[in-house]
C-alpha cells in the first residue's frame, strides 16, 4: 500500500500583484485623503502583509505618486492613440475633436470612483511631482488645440489653450460626485458640453494684470484675521499640511493665543465651510426670487463666479477640505452642498425643460469645475475681467 503524504500548496505571488496594490491604494486615497490612509491599511485591503506591501513601494508617498500620475497618464495614452488628424478642414478637424473627446470621457469614466486623486489631493505631490502632473495636462491641451485651431482660428493660443482647459475641466467634472447614469448616455453629455465649450469661448482671454500691492487692510478681529490666514493656507497645501502654529504666526499670534477664538484647527475649517455655505445660499435666494428663468439663472452664475474670483481660496477650501471635517460635519456641509446645486438643477430645468433632472445635475457639476479651475488659470488676471471672460464659458458648459 503506498504512503499519502499531505502537502502544502506553494503560495505564489501573483504577476499583477503591483497593480492589485495600486488599485486598492487608489481607493484608499480617493475615499479618505492621502493624509488618512496608511500603508497598512492599503496591505490589509489587498489582503498581503506590510513587509510584502514595502518589497513593491519604499513608503507611503511612494505609492500615491505612482497612483496620482497613473491617472493621467492612462487619459494622456487614450488621447495619443487617436490619430491627429491630416486633413484642415473644419469638418475632418470636428471629427478628429469629436473622437478625442470620447477617448477622454471614456478614460475619465474607467476610472470615476478615483479620480479626485489628481484633483484634489494632487496638492499632497512634491513640487517636482506636481510640474510633472501639470506637463502632462499642458501636452493634453496642446492635443485638444490641434483640431481646435482648426474649428477657431480666431482665438489666439492663450485663449485656446483656456479653452482646452475647460473642455477637459466639463469631462472631469464627473470625479467630483456620484451622480449615476448609463455610461453611453454620459459620455454624449460630457462630449456635448465639451464641444460647446470650445465652439462658444471668447477671445481673447484677458491677460495678467500688473503685480498688485495689497493696501494696508483696516484693523481686523483675531478670529477674522485667523480665519482668513488659516483658510490661504489649507486652499495652497491643503488642511492636514498646515499647523495651528503656521496659522498663529501668521496673524503674530502664539498658538495659545489661537484657542482663545477657535477651539482648534478643525474649528477654523467648519467655520471657512459654513461661510461659504451661507454666502452660496445667499445668492441662491436672491436668484430665486426672480420669475424669469433666464435672468434668475443669469444671477446665479453670476454671484457663483463672483464668489469663486473674489474669494479663491474659500471656495477651494470648501469643495475640497470637507472630508477632514468630522463625520457629523461632513454630513451636514454635504446636505448643504447638495441644496445648492438642487437650486441650479431647478433653475436650469426652466431654461432647458428637454434636459432630464440627472442631466441638468452633470452640467451643474460641469459648470462648478469649470468655473473652479478657470478661476485659477485666471488668476493673476483683474477680477472684473476674469468674471467677464468666465461667464459666457459657463453659460456654454450648461448650454443656455
Amino acid at each position: 500500500m503506498s504512503e499519502t503524504r499531505a502537502t502544502t500548496p506553494v503560495r505564489r505571488r501573483p504577476r499583477d500583484r503591483r497593480q492589485v496594490i495600486e488599485a486598492a491604494a487608489a481607493v484608499a486615497f480617493a475615499e479618505r485623503g492621502y493624509h488618512r490612509v496608511a500603508m497598512q491599511d492599503v496591505a490589509d485591503e489587498v489582503g498581503i502583509t506590510a513587509a510584502a506591501l514595502y518589497r513593491h513601494f519604499d513608503n507611503k508617498y511612494e505609492l500615491f505618486r505612482e497612483v496620482a500620475l497613473d491617472h493621467v497618464h492612462r487619459i494622456s495614452a487614450a488621447a495619443a492613440a487617436v490619430d491627429a488628424g491630416q486633413g484642415r478642414s473644419p469638418a475632418a478637424a470636428q471629427e478628429e475633436l469629436e473622437v478625442l473627446l470620447d477617448a477622454v470621457v471614456g478614460a475619465t469614466l474607467a476610472m470615476r470612483s478615483t479620480g479626485s486623486i489628481y484633483r484634489w489631493e494632487s496638492r499632497c505631490l512634491r513640487p517636482e511631482d506636481r510640474r510633472v502632473l501639470a506637463g502632462e495636462f499642458a501636452a493634453l491641451r496642446r492635443r485638444l488645440a490641434g483640431p481646435g485651431a482648426v474649428l477657431r482660428p480666431d482665438l489666439d493660443p492663450r485663449t485656446l489653450d483656456l479653452a482646452a482647459l475647460a473642455a477637459l475641466s466639463a469631462v472631469a467634472s464627473v470625479t467630483t460626485h456620484r451622480t449615476a447614469m448609463p455610461a453611453a448616455r454620459l459620455g454624449v453629455l460630457l462630449r456635448e458640453a465639451a464641444v460647446r465649450v470650445l465652439a462658444r469661448t471668447a477671445g481673447p482671454a484677458p491677460a495678467d494684470g500688473p503685480e498688485e500691492v495689497e493696501a494696508p487692510a483696516p484693523p481686523r478681529r483675531r478670529r477674522d484675521q485667523l480665519a482668513r490666514a488659516g483658510i490661504a493656507m489649507f486652499a495652497r497645501r491643503g488642511y492636514h499640511d498646515v499647523t495651528i502654529e503656521e496659522i498663529a504666526a501668521a496673524v503674530g499670534l502664539t498658538p495659545s493665543g489661537v484657542y482663545r477664538h477657535f477651539s482648534g484647527k478643525s474649528e477654523i475649517l467648519r467655520a471657512a465651510c459654513e461661510r461659504a455655505a451661507a454666502a452660496l445660499d445667499a445668492a441662491a435666494e436672491d436668484a430665486l426670487r426672480y420669475t424669469e428663468p433666464r435672468e434668475a439663472l443669469r444671477l446665479l452664475a453670476t454671484a457663483y463666479i463672483g464668489f469663486a474670483v473674489d474669494d479663491r481660496g474659500l471656495m477651494e477650501v470648501y469643495t475640497a477640505d470637507v472630508g477632514a471635517l468630522d463625520a457629523e460635519d461632513q454630513r451636514r456641509l454635504r446636505r448643504l452642498q447638495r441644496a445648492h446645486v438642487d437650486d441650479w438643477v431647478e433653475l436650469l430645468g426652466r431654461v432647458r425643460p428637454e434636459l432630464d433632472a440627472r442631466e441638468r445635475r452633470f452640467l451643474v457639476h460641469a459648470g462648478f469645475n469649470v468655473v473652479a479651475d478657470l478661476s485659477v488659470a485666471l488668476r493673476h488676471a483683474p477680477a472684473a475681467d476674469a468674471k467677464g471672460w468666465i461667464e459666457p464659458v459657463l453659460e456654454a458648459t450648461l448650454g443656455v
